[in-house]
């Protein structure tokens, strides 16, 4: 007994050991709040001073490692909460809503982003032992928890940076473990049966794709089931259990993004976005905005130039 607990005492503290470094790595990444890229391809780091509001965006495909503080991630009513304990895995593009819930000045949130390169994970299947036949598909984002192995190859990786020379030789290597340490760990087989061909979650991603690039044209949900090789009735539940929302649902939320995005960066007014998204009513589109981002699109687009500019 007293054996077990020490080791259990040494594991901990080893893993408070590599969060440690992970945070203070990070820390000098970002001298201030906001994004940064790093000289890793795919690899971002993350500082927020103060908690912040749930603001809806598009989630890619991603792993979200937490050094320090805690972020939650809404979807349709879900939260998912992932903190130093716990990494977050988008599997597929998804509209959500999140927040960093535990920061301070003194003690920053603090993380690190991977896009996730699906050629690889499909690539590194290949090497992995193929799991029982899924039975349900799965939701395309979950929080799992973050292992001393998973760690250590983040670790690794960060390090990776102390030599710039080295980058370009070594950081896919360092990628794909950790994409190996995250397919083999907890909850790793949602992961593994999205990009396995011919799976339900694999052919309810390859609809995702679909409707995120058609999301301007009219859906015909008879003829998105037929391209994926599903009944309409198994699209609808699969859809659903992947994303949380129907793709009817979906496809909206997707047009709503887009327009917001090209009215901030493209100057765009309203209407002109509305239009350009598949909107035929202006005033629809303006309901359906202030639902999803809590302002009409002139006083939404407004707040965040302020914001920006603050």
């Amino acid at each position: 007994m007293h054996s077990s607990v020490s080791a259990d005492s040494i594991a901990a503290r080893a893993q408070h050991a590599q969060q440690a470094e992970l945070a203070d790595r990070i820390a000098r990444l970002t001298p201030e709040d906001g994004n940064h890229t790093t000289p890793v391809s795919k690899l971002f780091a993350y500082r927020a001073s103060v908690p912040g509001p749930c603001i809806p965006s598009v989630y890619e495909p991603r792993l979200a490692f937490v050094a320090q503080g805690t972020k939650i991630v809404m979807l349709s009513g879900d939260t998912y909460r992932y903190d130093p304990l716990h990494f977050l895995v988008v599997s597929m593009p998804l509209p959500a809503a999140s927040g960093v819930i535990d920061a301070t000045p003194e003690k920053p949130y603090l993380a690190l982003r991977l896009d996730i390169e699906l050629d690889e994970i499909s690539s590194l299947l290949r090497d992995v032992e193929p799991p029982p036949a899924p039975t349900q598909v799965d939701r395309g984002l979950y929080a799992a928890r973050a292992d001393a192995q998973l760690l250590d190859a983040v670790l690794r990786l960060m390090r990776l940076l102390d030599n710039p020379q080295d980058v370009p030789v070594l950081s896919a290597s360092m990628k794909r473990e950790i994409y190996y340490r995250v397919l083999t760990g907890d909850l790793g087989h949602r992961l593994r049966d999205l990009a396995t061909s011919g799976t339900r979650s694999n052919r309810i991603a390859r609809a995702v794709a679909q409707l995120r690039e058609h999301y301007a044209q009219p859906l015909r949900i008879d003829e998105l089931a037929d391209s994926v090789h599903m009944s309409v009735s198994s699209l609808h539940h699969q859809f659903k259990a992947a994303t949380s929302m129907s793709p009817l649902q979906f496809q909206k939320q997707m047009r709503l993004h887009e327009a917001r995005r090209l009215m901030l960066m493209e100057g765009l007014e309203a209407n002109t976005a509305a239009h350009r998204v598949g909107y035929e009513s202006p005033s629809q589109f303006s309901r359906e905005y202030k639902r999803l981002f809590g302002a009409p699109p002139r006083s939404d687009i407004g707040q965040v130039r302020a914001s920006q500019a603050g």
